[in-house]
């Protein structure tokens, strides 16, 4: 009965939030880039989130705190705020000298027997991960 009972409240919950477009918005961390869409604007504003208010967006564009109504907004997309993956590449090479005939002549360094090696590292970074409609607002009734 208890589990039932729980069960129904999340329920409840999640029906709730999913009924207001803006709860999302007001989820998002302080720090994440957003694409702002304002009304009758072509282009959107790349900004960084700040806060959300029930009735504003507040956020920082070119160093600038800017504050927006909410009926001023179109759409919203957000850039997830994941880690980009990041591959390490190593290698390692390893010659003898004493098995190749041609470092006994002698050149402008001289050549000493024994064992060469030499390694490398790379590390390349993937790309940003894509933006995503957070908030679009409802057409008017």
């Amino acid at each position: 009965m208890r589990k039932l009972f729980l069960a129904l409240c999340c329920a409840a919950a999640l029906l709730h939030a999913a009924g207001d477009p803006w709860a999302k918005v007001k989820a998002i961390k302080s720090g994440t880039e957003l694409r702002v869409y304002k009304k009758g604007s072509t282009q959107p504003l790349l900004v960084k989130m700040d806060e959300a208010t029930d009735d504003h967006l507040v956020f920082v564009n070119k160093n600038e705190q800017v504050s927006l109504d909410k009926e001023e907004i179109d759409r919203i997309d957000a850039r997830p705020t994941s880690k980009r993956p990041m591959t390490k590449e190593t290698k390692e090479t390893m010659s003898d000298t004493n098995a190749d005939p041609r470092s006994a002549i002698p050149g402008p360094q001289p050549n000493r027997p024994g064992t060469t090696s030499s390694s490398s590292t790379s590390v390349t970074f993937g790309s940003k991960p894509d933006f995503e409609t957070i908030y679009r607002r409802p057409p008017k009734k």
